[in-house]
């Protein structure tokens, strides 16, 4: 065996298993440097006008780096959240660190030859495909980790990936000043050091990541039992703070997409990140043609604004869900949402306040959104390919990451088109948005528990053996 092949064996799954007495909080950690890294997705927007400069083209043209790349996560986690399940979370980090930095460095090497294909190539498939590998494997992990708090756990993990692009906007900022944007010489400096950067943190979170040895739980807390093996009779006569947790009968990826329910909660996650996204890829200029007053340092702050809220609500809402259950959330998401985007065309045109905070808060639900989907899929379909099913609930994510910012951009240029300026070239996308949503919460009421498919346990008291 070669050391290559040596090494490879030591991130395997069996070899990832915690030892006994590790503490579950130093997983979060791991799984925090993964998603700071794969979150500077969002602050793509830094690199638009110098790569125009560069390539001299459109905006359009750069801008399809970035739908690319979400594209790509999608997909690579639908099509990776089974091997990642079997692999374990630390190969599928090392895997993810190899495509993010070497998206970045393919990126460069385009920047360099003036070639706008290599950067779709770079940062778009190579890159994306990083992205895609590297959001699930933490998710999935911290899931095995907090079976008592999932909510809290997803909040923890994708916290970062909302995060990501705080870090990544100022940082990305100083270095092209450091380098000089300029002639593209810049640019090129500025992606191979973010290389640099990004394959260090994910490796830290490869090293550090665990998974939990089989059957273990949380000190203190009861193992769940099946809930076929709690007899009405018995459970009537327990206090509820003695009842024991029910199992969830445990699904493979292949049998989740065969139920109603995950189609549902894709419908669901479509119509969150549809409204959601196609308002921050807009969300400079808009602000901008609603208030013309705002210069573009005060755009900068709204944007920054609402990356705060994305961030606050991947940890808050999903942690609140843990309290209120999963379903009930998600009616305020979509349900709160739609009456924030509603308030937004017909009241944010009166006052910036009031559209700031309408925007901030249906943003907010977007974050709480993508963490808390997660919680929902391992509440339904159990945690045994937990990451191999929210994988594929992710093509909704690739599917609106193109169909939200292309609907808002197309009827924002009609209304242009047909001479209609300001605030009311956005308010039939933003109405777009309310009845969006709408759908999202109809779907979200009609999911239901799936039913148990084990077999009861025989109710009969055992019989002495018969002498022979």
């Amino acid at each position: 065996m070669t050391a290559l092949h040596r090494w490879w064996d030591r991130l395997s799954r069996e070899r990832s298993v915690a030892p006994l007495g590790q503490s579950r909080w130093l997983m979060p950690p791991a799984a925090l440097a993964v998603h700071l890294s794969i979150g500077q997705v969002y602050a793509f927007s830094v690199f638009k006008l110098p790569l125009v400069e560069r390539f001299g083209t459109s905006e359009t043209a750069i801008a399809v780096v970035f739908s690319i790349a979400i594209v790509m996560l999608g997909l690579s986690a639908a099509f990776g959240g089974t091997w990642m399940e079997r692999n374990g979370p630390r190969r599928a980090m090392v895997v993810a660190a190899a495509c993010w930095s070497s998206g970045f460095l393919v990126a460069a090497l385009g920047i360099a030859l003036g070639q706008l294909w290599l950067v779709h190539l770079g940062y778009g498939v190579i890159g994306g495909i990083g992205l895609g590998i590297g959001y699930i494997s933490p998710v999935s992990t911290l899931l095995k980790w907090f079976p008592d708090r999932p909510g809290l756990a997803t909040g923890l993990a994708i916290m970062g990936f909302g995060g990501g692009a705080l870090v990544a906007a100022p940082v990305s900022n100083r270095l092209l000043a450091l380098h000089g944007a300029n002639g593209g010489d810049g640019l090129v400096a500025t992606f191979v050091t973010l290389a640099a950067v990004y394959l260090v943190l994910i490796a830290f979170g490869a090293a550090t990541i665990r998974v939990p040895a089989p059957g273990w739980t949380p000190p203190g807390r009861t193992p769940p039992v099946p809930a076929a093996a709690v007899t009405p009779a018995a459970s009537a006569t327990m206090p509820a703070a003695a009842a024991p947790a029910a199992a969830v009968d445990d699904r493979t990826a292949a049998e989740a997409m065969r139920t109603r329910q995950f189609w549902l909660l894709w419908l669901v996650l479509f119509c969150n990140v549809s409204a959601g996204i196609g308002i921050l890829e807009q969300a400079a200029p808009m602000v901008q043609d609603f208030f013309a007053h705002v210069s573009p340092e005060t755009a900068a702050g709204y944007v920054g604004v609402l990356a705060l809220a994305n961030m606050a609500g991947r940890f808050g809402w999903s942690s609140a869900s843990d309290a209120i259950g999963r379903r009930r959330v998600y009616v305020v998401y979509l349900g709160v949402g739609a009456l924030a985007f509603l308030a937004a065309a017909s009241l944010g045109t009166s006052s910036l306040p009031v559209f700031v905070l309408a925007t901030a808060v249906a943003i907010s639900f977007y974050g709480g959104g993508f963490a808390t989907v997660p919680a929902y899929l391992r509440d339904l379909f159990g945690s045994t390919q937990v990451g191999a099913i929210h994988g594929r609930l992710l093509t909704a994510w690739s599917a609106a990451g193109v169909a939200g910012p292309l609907v808002v951009n197309v009827l924002t240029d009609a209304r242009r088109a047909a001479g209609v300026t300001g605030a009311a070239a956005y308010r039939p996308s933003l109405l777009l948005m309310v009845g969006l949503l709408l759908v999202g919460l109809v779907a979200n009421l009609a999911v239901r528990p799936l039913p148990d498919r084990r077999p009861l346990p025989d109710p009969r008291p055992l019989e002495p053996a018969v002498p022979a």
